[in-house]
């Protein structure tokens, strides 16, 4: 039985390991890699930027060519404060740099979680199973010049796209198993990288230390979620009370606030004092 690899600490035992990382970055960047030191929670000083942020999980090649951000997260509203840290991570060089000179390239890998609700620029919902940017630089002709290697992909197993690499699916797919169906995940492991997780992941493979942090996870996270819910319920009484104030019919404020005629009713015989959060 696989743990989830939606958790921090389930994610983050998988892919500090060296063999999985490797992997990892070979099947979803196409290079060939071995990394020294892999870090979590890495934050830099002097702080780079206006933001004072925090990796996941943080990586540099052993002759510090490359440096691999990997980063978990749930929420797409993120997409920009990660694009962000991308280009704090290029920035950050020049702190040592005698130059202006990029001396490594940099390559972020986010992978989320749950469906998309980013939109691109024109409008339209994202439903992309993998999104890649990258520097390019075209002459007149538009002909590409090959300046930077730097590249930001983002990762998403809730959507399926014919045209992603085998490789690149095998890896969505352990995600995304391991969050749906996890007693009897199918999964690929022929893949070296894709076995090594799953024995990793394994619920009885962790230590009562990391089960403990693996249950805090999960604590803070339906806290939040119920605190979510409250809020939107919340919201729906107040609504529910500006348009019986209005006389709305009954009816008409239960479609609209979504509950049932006596639920939408006893929503608008609350009193301040009565609130209190039911998903509790």
């Amino acid at each position: 039985m696989l743990s989830n690899l939606d958790n921090e600490v389930v994610f983050k035992k998988a892919f500090t390991d060296k063999i999985v990382f490797q992997c990892f970055v070979k099947d979803i960047l196409g290079l060939d890699i071995q990394v020294g030191k892999i870090e979590t929670e890495k934050r830099f000083y002097p702080k780079i930027g206006n933001i004072d942020f925090e990796l996941d999980i943080y990586a540099e090649t052993v002759d510090k060519r490359l440096c691999i951000e990997l980063q978990k997260v749930q929420y797409d509203y993120t997409h920009d404060r990660f694009l962000h840290y991308f280009m704090m991570l290029i920035a950050g060089q020049q702190q040592s740099a005698k130059e202006y000179a990029i001396g490594q390239t940099v390559h972020q890998i986010l992978v989320m979680t749950l469906p998309y609700t980013l939109k691109d620029l024109t409008g339209r919902l994202l439903t992309d199973e993998m999104l890649i940017t990258t520097f390019t630089t075209r002459n007149a002709a538009k002909v590409e010049r090959l300046l930077y290697r730097h590249s930001f992909v983002t990762l998403n197993p809730n959507h399926r796209d014919p045209s992603t690499p085998k490789v690149v699916k095998d890896w969505l797919d352990l995600i995304y198993e391991s969050m749906h169906n996890p007693n009897n995940p199918s999964i690929n492991l022929q893949n070296t990288g894709i076995q090594r997780a799953a024995e990793l992941i394994e619920v009885t493979k962790f230590t009562p230390k990391q089960l403990a942090a693996k249950k805090n996870v999960e604590q803070a996270r339906n806290a939040k979620i119920a605190g979510e819910a409250f809020a939107i319920w919340q919201d729906r009484v107040r609504m529910a009370k500006e348009l019986h104030a209005a006389q709305v019919p009954l009816d008409v404020i239960a479609r609209t606030v979504q509950y049932s005629s006596d639920e939408t009713q006893q929503m608008i015989l609350l009193t301040a004092d009565h609130y209190r959060n039911p998903f509790f």
